[in-house]
């Protein structure tokens, strides 16, 4: 199974729009990113970030509400990652080993083992595999891998508070709906929620399926999206300072970007009308931790609006402030600040306590 892992953490995306994250995984045979439905609704393009090339923008190529799933536009540096397979089997054992591969709750990899309980668990007409492997919220959409590292499956769904009971779309669906994708020759396409025939850029009749006359939602013609409110002041801001807004999208209500070695996680809590800014620094070291432990105290004494915290091995200066305080004013100097004493205390902490670099992609 090792080995499995290792080959998928190469080809496994990260996914991001403005309301939600996911996962994809890289076809290098169809030169597409699969991915789930629900992950990309309602938007034109997504951000896209993996082990082998830099974050950026994609188009979505193709959305199937039916099956819940999404294809997206490969990069040409896509072109140099491994090649994976589709499973050609059918129906896959009760009893046999699987993998969930995913990005869960943000984070850049993991991987979940666990066993097929059921090859035929039915719903909405629809058969899907039910596997106790874990699936989290970021799952969705990655791969479900058998231990010969054929994609078995597209992980969908979960119950909730349902002690790791997953489910994952069988692989001929997703076979069955790339072929039918191919026949658009690379239009945009959407398969109508009502009829299920696929619908391309130069068959739909203005807004509606030519067959059965619904009103269907081709990607390229989803509304780019518009923040306002806080969160338009937290991306004006953002663009202010010179960050990619469109790249620096976490989600909803959720923005990362980098100063220096450091990375800033940046969201806003409409319940609460809190805006949290976490830096997450270096590592603490395994051994001589109590100056770096003296350190951090002696800096949250002196220091106003700014705070250090330990989680885990992670380092963190957060800020904190409310919704009502907050205009473009006061949260330039604020987000400025963290910014810049993220990058000057990650070179304290490291070059003269002995902290360790957090790990980032080149």
């Amino acid at each position: 199974m090792k080995g499995v892992i290792e080959k998928y953490k190469e080809v496994v995306i990260q996914i991001a729009t403005p309301y939600s994250t996911g996962t994809g995984f890289y076809l290098k045979e169809f030169d597409i990113i699969v991915t789930n439905e629900h992950v990309v609704r309602e938007n034109r393009e997504a951000v896209i970030d993996g082990q082998g090339f830099d974050k950026q923008i994609t188009k979505i190529l193709y959305v199937d509400q039916r099956y819940d799933l999404a294809f997206l536009e490969a990069t040409e540096l896509m072109k140099n990652l491994p090649s994976i397979q589709l499973s050609e089997i059918q129906e896959i054992p009760e009893g046999e080993a699987v993998i969930a591969v995913g990005h869960p709750f943000g984070l850049k990899y993991t991987a979940t083992q666990g066993i097929i309980s059921s090859n035929n668990h039915v719903q909405n007409d629809l058969k899907y595999i039910q596997h106790d492997a874990a699936l989290n919220p970021g799952n969705s959409g990655g791969p479900l891998v058998n231990a010969n590292g054929n994609v078995i499956g597209v992980n969908t769904f979960i119950i909730r508070d349902g002690n790791n009971i997953g489910f994952s779309l069988p692989v001929h669906y997703l076979g069955e709906t790339i072929n039918d994708y191919l026949k658009g020759n690379g239009e945009v396409g959407i398969r109508c929620h009502s009829c299920s025939n696929i619908v391309f850029e130069t068959t739909i009749d203005k807004e509606y399926c030519p067959h059965c006359g619904t009103k269907l939602l081709l990607p390229s013609l989803a509304e780019k999206y518009e923040p306002t409110g806080v969160k338009k002041t937290i991306e004006d801001l953002l663009s202010k300072l010179y960050f990619v807004v469109d790249l620096s999208r976490r989600g909803p209500n959720s923005w990362e970007v980098h100063q220096g070695s450091a990375k800033i996680k940046i969201s806003y809590h409409e319940k609460t009308g809190m805006i949290i800014g976490d830096a997450h620094l270096c590592h603490l070291p395994k051994e001589k931790i109590k100056p770096i432990y003296k350190y951090l105290l002696k800096e949250n004494f002196k220091m106003e609006g700014l705070t250090f915290s330990v989680k885990g091995q992670d380092i963190i200066l957060s800020l904190l402030i409310y919704d009502r305080y907050f205009n473009e004013d006061t949260g330039m100097i604020l987000i400025k600040h963290l910014l810049e004493r993220s990058d000057h205390y990650d070179n304290i902490l490291v070059e003269e306590y002995g902290a360790y670099w957090a790990v980032q992609k080149n």
